[in-house]
């Protein structure tokens, strides 16, 4: 039983806010280089904000059992200089303009800057990360980042394939995304000096955590408001992009219905909109997507369940409802 009582998105964020701060005072100081390009386009997308969701529950995990050191701030920049490098790779291969409501980094300074900007970061969040010295954080962020570049991959086999299934789009984004919610959670229980069932517990929540954003977000990009969403709606589609939305309505609508959506997923015809979210609509697909999320984030708490009670571990489980009810 729970006695810590439930809290928001607020409270989270207000819980590892002086992490936090040490967390992006580290990133703007290890950002810095004596080429000029670097630092403006590293500026540019650091200073884009975002949730910082990543790093967090590295602090949040660490926390719940007891360690609130400086290797868990570093690490946690760490996390961050990954996910931003893949932001920057990512918005090349999905040729993006727009990202948090401003112009990407590739529409500013072109693609071949955004790629070696992203290679600098991941270098970068190595070295910081040697520095800790420990070589169990090493293996993990080394497995971590090759399963993030095999999910690139995976995702590109499958762009314009409207063969894609549930267990493809799984795959992708077990790599494109939870693997990382998994490291940071992991590493947070490695620093505590945790029993191995316990850094074990954390890992698995940070993976369906992850899986529960993925979905919740792919669903935002068929219903959300584009200006509090931060990029164009419909981008997915766009890119020939088969997420869950897509993949259910395919299986769940008539076949005439199913025969034009094929053809929309091979051409990335965006223009098609409307007519994937009728089909999405009739599919039942949105409340199947918003369930799968459901079921996930429901794994994820379960999995922290015998974490000792307090603060942090309030907030890990708070994060499991924030994850699948959100609005971007």
């Amino acid at each position: 039983m729970n006695l810590v009582p439930p809290i928001d998105l607020a409270a989270v964020q207000a819980l590892a806010a002086d992490d936090m701060r040490q967390v992006d005072a580290l990133i703007r100081a290890r950002l810095a280089s004596d080429v000029v390009l670097i630092n403006q386009i590293g500026a540019h997308i650091i200073g884009a904000g975002g949730k910082r969701l990543r790093p967090t529950l590295l602090l949040l995990s660490a926390g719940a059992l007891g360690y609130r050191g400086q290797d868990a701030v570093q690490l946690a920049a760490v996390i961050e200089f990954i996910h931003t490098a893949t932001l920057l790779h990512d918005d090349v291969v999905d040729e993006s303009s727009l990202r948090r409501g401003r112009s990407t980094a590739n529409a500013l300074w072109g693609n071949a800057a955004s790629i070696l900007v992203g290679d600098f970061l991941y270098s970068r969040s190595f070295q910081l990360m040697v520095e800790l010295q420990r070589m169990p954080i090493m293996r993990i962020l080394a497995d971590t980042t090759n399963a993030i570049a095999e999910g690139e991959v995976l995702q590109l086999l499958h762009l314009h394939n409207p063969d894609t299934d549930e267990v493809a789009y799984a795959r992708v984004i077990e790599r494109k995304t939870a693997v990382l919610f998994a490291g940071a959670t992991e590493l947070g229980a490695l620093l505590a000096g945790a029993e191995p069932a316990v850094q074990s517990g954390l890992r698995a929540y940070g993976l369906n955590l992850g899986f529960a954003f993925q979905i919740a977000d792919d669903v935002l990009d068929y219903t959300a408001d584009e200006a509090d969403l931060g990029k164009r709606i419909g981008d997915d589609l766009a890119e020939g992009k088969a997420t869950l939305p897509l993949i259910h309505a395919l299986a769940h609508v008539d076949r005439d219905t199913a025969t034009r959506l094929r053809a929309i997923v091979r051409k990335g015809e965006a223009s098609a909109m409307p007519e994937v979210l009728s089909a999405i609509e009739s599919g039942g697909s949105i409340e199947y997507c918003r369930t799968r999320a459901t079921q996930y984030a429901e794994a994820a708490r379960a999995a922290i369940a015998n974490l000792p009670d307090n603060r942090y571990s309030a907030a890990l489980r708070a994060l499991c409802d924030y994850a699948v009810d959100r609005d971007r």
